[in-house]
């Protein structure tokens, strides 16, 4: 192989290096997320157990045991409650979906070449930002909705997985849009191997 070939193979395995690590970096985000959101106990106060799916009541006498669990909130905390965390879990639910159809695209874009292959990686990259948007947003909701009943050791692993799948999302997102405009300085891997 000749030098100038050479030279030109190192960028090109940086480049497929990187985005197989936002792929499989992906793949961890989009499991966090769902396993947040399939068993959505998210808050856990001293009497309650908030959730998107369902509320339950505690029993501190049976250890902590979740007894009575209900998918209807009480009178007492009302009709926006029960709105805001509906829009909450259709937000995380739907992140879900954009963070998996960005996966696919950025899967389909490792396996064909040229502009096609450029435009699905760029949109996949978009799925993944929407993605982290509506994560974000759902988060956020179900913070405002709750804040009374906040306290920081409250917050459950599948209220945690979410975040930190949110926060993926976003880095993912934002460093497949990065190493697509990265590619244009360096060489693409049609030229490798050229004179």
């Amino acid at each position: 192989m000749a030098p100038a070939a050479q030279k030109k193979s190192h960028p090109f395995f940086l480049e497929v290096f990187c985005r197989t690590l936002i792929i499989m970096c992906m793949v961890l985000s989009i499991v966090l997320s769902s396993i947040a959101v399939c068993d959505g106990h998210w808050l856990l106060t001293k009497r309650r157990m908030f959730g998107l799916w369902v509320f339950c009541d505690v029993n501190m006498q049976n250890s902590g045991a979740a007894t009575n669990c209900t998918g209807q909130i009480g009178e007492e905390e009302g009709q926006l409650l029960k709105y805001g965390l509906r829009l909450c879990s259709c937000g995380v639910s739907l992140s879900v979906v954009s963070a998996i159809f960005g996966l696919e695209l950025l899967i389909l874009s490792q396996v064909s070449v040229g502009r096609a292959s450029q435009q699905r990686w760029r949109l996949g990259a978009w799925l993944l930002l929407l993605a982290a948007g509506m994560a974000a947003a759902g988060v956020m909701i179900f913070v405002f909705m709750l804040w009374e009943y906040i306290t920081l050791l409250g917050f459950t692993l599948s209220f945690w997985c979410q975040f930190t799948a949110t926060f993926l999302f976003f880095l993912n997102g934002m460093a497949a849009q990065h190493i697509q405009n990265m590619t244009f300085l360096l060489p693409f891997s049609d030229d490798v191997g050229k004179p």
